[in-house]
Formats: structure tokens, sequence, C-alpha cells
């Protein structure tokens, strides 16, 4: 059984049209102008229980638009949607308690309490009988390393924290789907991977399904099986992660800075460009061509080496490389 269907699903919104020039202001009581946005275009996907698929797009795309239908917040102008067996529309009620969500801008926990406190009201909202909520709280408690900061308040835990508390919120109920919204956004690296390991684990375990939105190329890669592109509210690619990473996950982004000036070696499929001093470079490699270990022997073979770090370039350019390759087919 598939755990999201939609069928055409599109969403029109009204908007007013500003007014310019002389009397705008009386025109714009007396007889406002209006026009129609198209945030999402017939969309129709289906999404098979457990999965892990990433939605991504650029800001604007029509992502939280579409989420928001999923989740029942938004009626579609048009189409039909089916979540876990039900209408979004007709049962929202119903398909809130089999859901979770995380935001990573806005929180469902109480900022003035602990999250020991915010469990307890979230589990009475989802009719968690106590011996329920105690044991569930224990094993999340446990998963996700809350224990040292579970009776503070949340307006005193780091971000990592927090994510991590909203992660465990968003599970208590265990949802049989889980939507995630930029889960690790402003995290350091050892946080994100240990969200994502969590993540991985509950799929694993309970086999949940996970709808992931993101702009951290690693998230998508290290989570996700598909990965689903859209733009201007339409569907513009499809595919399975793995081949999104060897056509354009394959690009790794290298900086470099050394004690004093070097001249590094061409090397096949890596573009580089270096300060005018010669103390810092950035390189730009294709995985596919020259293997990221091979750079990295290279460098550390020079000498001199302050300082490396290796990054992926930002998804706004992988989207962008995604969009003009399906321009030019």
């Amino acid at each position: 059984m598939a755990a999201i269907v939609t069928k055409n699903i599109a969403k029109t919104y009204r908007t007013r049209v500003k007014s310019e020039g002389l009397g705008a202001s009386f025109r714009a009581l007396v007889k406002p102008e209006w026009t129609e946005v198209k945030a999402v275009q017939n969309i129709s996907i289906e999404i098979e229980k457990g999965e892990i698929v990433a939605f991504i797009g650029p800001n604007g795309a029509g992502k939280s638009t579409f989420i928001k239908m999923l989740c029942g917040i938004l009626h579609p102008t048009s189409g039909e949607i089916n979540v876990l067996g039900m209408s979004p529309i007709k049962e929202r009620r119903k398909l809130a308690m089999s859901i979770g969500t995380v935001f990573g801008q806005k929180s469902q926990l109480w900022l003035h309490l602990p999250p020991l406190d915010s469990f307890t009201l979230l589990a009475a909202i989802y009719e968690i009988s106590d011996y329920e909520r105690k044991h569930r709280v224990d094993e999340l408690t446990e998963l996700f390393g809350l224990s040292e900061f579970l009776k503070t308040p949340v307006r005193k835990l780091s971000l990592g924290q927090r994510i991590r508390c909203e992660v465990a919120a968003s599970l208590l109920h265990k949802p049989e789907l889980l939507f995630l919204d930029e889960p690790t956004i402003g995290l350091d690296i050892v946080v994100k991977q240990a969200i994502r390991e969590l993540i991985l684990r509950d799929n694993s375990e309970r086999n949940t399904t996970v709808f992931l939105t993101s702009h951290d190329p690693a998230d998508v890669e290290n989570l996700c099986r598909r990965a689903i592109v859209i733009d201007h509210g339409q569907v513009v690619l499809d595919s399975p992660v793995d081949k999104l990473r060897s056509n354009y996950l394959s690009k790794k982004i290298i900086e470099v800075s050394f004690s004093k000036p070097q001249i590094i070696p061409e090397m096949s499929g890596v573009v580089m460009s270096t300060d005018p001093l010669g103390m810092k470079s950035t390189l730009a490699v294709d995985t596919e061509i020259h293997p990221i270990a091979g750079v990295m022997e290279t460098l550390s073979n020079m000498g001199n080496v302050l300082d490396i770090t290796i990054s992926n370039p930002p998804m706004e350019e992988i989207i962008a490389t995604i969009f003009q390759e399906q321009d030019v087919s």
C-alpha cells in the first residue's frame, strides 16, 4: 500500500494587484484588481510505505504549499490526495494521529517549558496513556541522548539539542509518516550526522515513511533513496538518489590553506582557483573522474598544509544544473 498518492494536484491563489498612480488607493478600495498565482501545478506522485524521499527545489518552488496539502492544512484547488489511505481534506484530524512533522524554523515545543513537559502535553494531545508515555519517553531519551537536558527549559537549549528534542517529539506517537522540513538547518556537522542516523534507525526499525525537504545536499545523499525535484509548482525530475549522485552529486569542494605559497599540480577532473599569494586554494573535484582520496593525498604530500575542509556545492547550484539539463533535453 502506498503511503502518499497524488493525482494532478494543483493549488492556485488569488492575490491583489497593487494599484499605482493618481487615485490608486481609491481604485484599490472600489475596484480592486486580482491576479492568480499557480503555486502547485498538476503534481502526480506515488510514494510507497517505508520510502525515504527528498522533495527539493528552489525557494518559492511550491514545496511548502504541497506539504501543507498533504497534511490537510491547505485544500487543493483541484486533484486528488490520499495519505495513508485517508483524505487529508475529509479526515485531517484522524490523519494527524498518524503523521509527525519537524519544521526547522518552527517549534512544536513550548519554549519556557522543559522538553519533558512538552512531551507530556503532546502525549495528552495524541491520547497516549501515562504508561505508554513514560515508556516511549524513556525509549526516545535513550535513543536521542536527551537525559542531560530533558528538564532544562527549551529556550536555554542549543540549536542541536532543540532539534533532537523536536525529532523525538515528532516520533512520540509512533507516526507512520514523518514530514521533515529542513531538519538539519543551522546545525554543525556532528549533530547533523547524529540526526541523520536517528532518522535512518527509526526508518529501519519501524518502516517509517520519510518525506524530506532540505537545502543540504548531504541530507539527500545520506538519507534518501529517491529524489523529486520541483520548480514553479511542477515536477521536473523524479529519480533514484544513486542516479542523482552519479549525475549531480559527484562534485565536492575542497578548500585548503598553506603556511607558505604553494603551486598545486593540475589534476584531471579538478578545477582550481588560488589567491594571488598562493596561500589558499579552492578545488572543485569531480569524484567520478578523480576520487577525493587521491586529491587529498596529493595535497597532504605537498606539505605546509594548515587546514583542509571538504564540502558539497550548494543545493541551489545542483538544482540549477538539473534545470539546465532538463531545458536542453
